[in-house]
């Protein structure tokens, strides 16, 4: 049902293309549902009647639209707006529950809100922002509430936030100071392409500042150089171990699978306690043999782990 409902409502967002006044007039004329009719095409839903849920969305439209224009000042176009609010509303229709005793508008509200907020998200920034319930309330409140603060105090009317201004606006949403100092940051600046010119007489783009944090061929010659002989002296130091401490330690920490205390004791005939002295037994050895050569190696006197 969901699916049918969508393609439509996608097709009718396109179509606002050719002209949203039409869109709009059209939805207007749609008829307001009394509270029983509402009540008895919800049952008809729950029942799997696909009509009975078209009318219901078709009804509620005007509601879409309406939520919709509250976020007209976020840069994306009014008819993508009222498609994902018409989505958020369709999903309502599945969900909603008439015996709760409210109607399906006051249900529907929530739902609207959260497929249009969650697309501002998604579309507004090429970087994820908001993902917490607290981060979302910041980025959809700190407009209102920055303009709030202006009103009530013109004598700080700069662009950007003062520290009592961060203070307050933190404290109102519950989020860290740094959260709302970060947030119109994004929200001032918006994303800038790094292969965007650094100025108008320079041909060096931004891409070209920034560092690349792989390891040069020096660095990569070196730690190649350092495993290769960090497995030489472990395998020398493993060659210091009885037959049976180096069955264990190959099997409990060499093996792609590790082994477990209970198989490997069930294997030498012996318990899992003393399979676990062994191997406590065989790594003391290990290190004794293995450390002193690698603080040699690296010419330093603490352990290189």
């Amino acid at each position: 049902m969901i699916d049918r409902l969508t393609r439509n409502v996608r097709a009718a967002g396109r179509s606002q293309d050719r002209g949203d006044t039409r869109y709009f007039s059209a939805v207007q004329r749609q008829p307001l549902l009394t509270r029983e009719e509402e009540a008895d095409l919800a049952m008809r839903v729950k029942a799997g009647d696909r009509d009975a849920a078209d009318i219901l969305v078709r009804s509620h439209l005007r509601l879409v639209i309406k939520v919709a224009s509250r976020y007209r000042n976020y840069g994306l176009p009014m008819n993508e707006l009222v498609q994902e609010g018409s989505i958020g509303l369709m999903q309502a229709v599945e969900r909603f529950d008439p015996e709760r005793g409210v109607r399906l508008a006051t249900y529907a509200m929530w739902w609207i809100k959260a497929a249009i907020q969650d697309y501002i998200l998604r579309s507004w920034s090429m970087v994820r922002i908001g993902t917490t319930a607290a981060q979302k309330a910041l980025f959809f409140n700190l407009r209102k509430l920055k303009a709030r603060l202006r009103r009530s105090d013109e004598s700080r009317a700069s662009e950007s936030l003062d520290p009592t201004d961060v203070g307050q606006i933190a404290t109102t949403l519950g989020v860290r100071d740094r959260d709302v100092r970060m947030m119109e940051m994004r929200l001032s600046g918006g994303d800038q392409s790094l292969n965007a010119p650094m100025s108008a007489d320079s041909g060096d783009e931004w891409l070209d500042q920034l560092a690349d944090d792989k390891p040069d061929q020096e660095e990569q010659l070196v730690e190649s150089d350092l495993a290769s002989f960090r497995k030489r002296i472990v395998r020398g130091a493993l060659g210091a171990l009885n037959a049976r401490e180096r069955l264990i330690i190959t099997r409990r920490h060499l093996a792609e699978a590790s082994a477990t205390l209970d198989a490997l004791g069930s294997e030498l005939g012996i318990s899992k306690e003393r399979v676990r002295q062994i191997e406590s037994r065989a790594m003391r050895k290990l290190a004794d043999l293995v450390e002193p050569q690698l603080r040699k190696a690296l010419g330093r006197s603490g352990s290189p782990a």
